[in-house]
């Protein structure tokens, strides 16, 4: 009605526990973003209508307000087993885990030093760390700054970090503003790649695992084929003794004159049968495992081509990092049957680059991020191009694009490299890489995407390196 009034806005900062409080004029709760109940806590309701209530003190002082004395006091009576980030978020409010790993760090060059372990130098650096930090928050000293591992940030500060050193990458911001947008967008953009992906994982997963308890059947199977011969042997024993044999006999004893001595064998028989039809019941099962085995050697052959497949398109998702990548990939496994297609309006594909990188002396390496991509790439090079693999290995096609000119060996072992790097054996060393001239690459008629024949081959050993990889990465 035109009447000035009075309301407070209360931020609770406490983790798990924060809240955003609106109280009118007699410090009344209006409203608030987390209403807690009796339920929740019988010592403190937070709802609209009751008088706002402080929560109780956990004794812990403002860092802020701390004084020398009181610094060297409570490092005094503290225990001297607690670790020094323990100490500082035990004693201090306004101090995170972060940067009391970092004040810990800076007295002692680790980020879990205990208190017994600091002696008279290393508290004075403590001290001085503790101190200095606290100053510059009161002179608004601030630097916001990002860190990042392999490009990909996991925490941010306002004042300088060095306790993860060379491990992590720092990217400096103007503004906090501009680095918590940066910071939540690329958060955000995670999450949704990493629930895509996850959903794809799954998928693959899913099928590669029923194809291998489909094979571990197959080869039981075809195992049991190959003591066929037994069979054929039983049906040549009873035909060669029916002179002597009787309807109703349960077992032959008979004389096994394939082996040397002759030794004398037990062959089981039905005696509902005659001796020339147990003789024939014999070959018939021999017959029949003879027959199995041709067909299961096919189907085995199917499901260990099916099987690879899989574990590629695991390999592939285990290193796609873009939502483009995983709609590629979903693409693919649509294609295959292993997704079913979506219906309604047809998805228009987009232009999808391979990864480019620039050996040191220049040439193009092109790596693909998909089985169809794979393809793509080995159809489309120049016939003098080289085409690299790792041996046995799920991984990236790579292709060394020469231009007709001869690569040199710093050349060849840079593209093979950058082919186990993007390989299941990224953490491993001595990786075998083949390679060879794109024209030496066949696709077999009615293969899988990124299935390819390949011969007149050489073989590299590298280990893999991520420092050369992003050295080599054209951005």
């Amino acid at each position: 009605f035109g009447q000035t009034g009075h309301r407070t806005l209360v931020l609770e900062a406490m983790g798990r526990r924060s809240n955003l409080i609106l109280l009118d004029g007699e410090g009344r709760v209006i409203d608030c973003m987390r209403r807690v109940d009796a339920e929740m806590s019988a010592a403190r309701q937070v709802l609209p209508g009751l008088f706002y209530e402080q929560p109780a003190s956990t004794g812990r002082l403002p860092f802020l307000e701390e004084t020398e004395e009181g610094f060297r006091e409570k490092l005094t009576q503290a225990h001297p087993e607690i670790q020094l980030d323990r100490f500082l978020l035990d004693a201090y409010f306004g101090i995170s885990p972060l940067m009391a790993r970092e004040l810990a760090f800076r007295a002692c060059g680790e980020t879990d030093g205990r208190l017994c372990n600091l002696d008279e130098a290393a508290r004075e650096r403590f001290r001085t760390a503790f101190f200095q930090v606290s100053d510059d928050v009161k002179e608004n000293h601030f630097t916001p700054i990002i860190l990042k591992r392999a490009g990909v940030p996991f925490e941010f500060s306002a004042l300088p970090v060095h306790q993860y050193g060379p491990a992590a990458e720092v990217e400096a911001f103007e503004s906090f503003s501009a680095l918590l947008d940066s910071f939540y967008e690329t958060k955000e953009k995670q999450e949704r790649v990493r629930q895509r992906g996850a959903e794809l994982i799954r998928t693959a997963t899913t099928a590669r695992d029923r194809v291998r308890r489909k094979l571990a059947l197959q080869e039981k199977d075809y195992a049991a084929t190959q003591e066929r011969d037994a069979l054929r042997l039983s049906g040549d024993l009873i035909t060669a003794n029916l002179y002597r044999m009787k309807s109703g006999e349960k077992v032959l004893h008979a004389e096994n004159y394939y082996e040397d001595g002759c030794p004398t064998i037990d062959i089981p028989l039905d005696p509902l049968l005659s001796p020339q039809q147990n003789a024939a019941k014999n070959y018939k099962q021999y017959n029949k495992l003879k027959t199995a085995e041709f067909h299961l050697r096919e189907q085995i052959e199917k499901a260990e081509n099916e099987r690879a497949y899989l574990e590629s398109v695991l390999q592939e998702l285990s290193q796609a990092e873009t939502e483009q990548e995983f709609n590629e990939i979903r693409r693919e496994l649509q294609e295959t049957n292993y997704i079913r297609k979506s219906s309604g309006k047809k998805e228009l594909k987009r232009a999808f680059a391979p990864r480019t990188f620039k050996t040191s002396s220049g040439l193009e390496v092109l790596v693909g991020r998909s089985n169809v991509q794979n393809d793509q790439l080995t159809k489309k090079a120049d016939k003098r191009d080289y085409w690299f693999h790792t041996q046995h290995i799920h991984g990236s096609h790579v292709i060394l694009r020469c231009a007709g000119l001869t690569p040199s060996d710093d050349d060849l072992r840079e593209a093979a490299m950058l082919a186990s790097y993007f390989s299941q054996a990224k953490e491993s060393s001595s990786v075998p890489v083949d390679y060879c001239p794109v024209k030496f690459v066949k696709k077999p008629a009615g293969a899988r995407p990124g299935m390819v024949t390949y011969d007149n081959y050489r073989t590299l050993y590298v280990t893999p390196e991520e420092g050369l990889v992003k050295k080599l990465l054209i951005r």
